[in-house]
């Protein structure tokens, strides 16, 4: 397991908690819930190692948009970046509703 640790910075406060996807066979599930922190703290736990600049790329692209002061936990079981992507929109889009 491999566990990685970013930080980006936030414009507004996050109200709500989501939880989507689930940790299995090329799958990950994302937690993201209200920070007191200005920021958005981020740790992925992977099944795989080495893809520390993949992840950094995908995550970048998403928090670029999505600047909320969050809290967010990623358990990854060897997930394509299309699929982390995905699964971050879908947490996006719930804190949102």
């Amino acid at each position: 397991m491999e566990t990685m640790n970013f930080e980006y910075d936030a414009r507004g406060p996050l109200t709500r908690r989501a939880h989507v996807g689930v940790v299995g066979s090329g799958d990950l599930e994302v937690l993201i819930e209200p920070s007191d922190k200005p920021t958005a703290q981020v740790r992925v736990r992977t099944s795989v190692k080495g893809y520390t600049q993949v992840w950094k790329a995908v995550l970048d692209r998403f928090f670029g948009r999505f600047e909320r002061a969050a809290k967010v936990e990623i358990n990854d079981f060897g997930a394509t970046p299309g699929t982390v992507t995905l699964r971050l929109e879908q947490a996006a889009e719930e804190v949102r509703s």
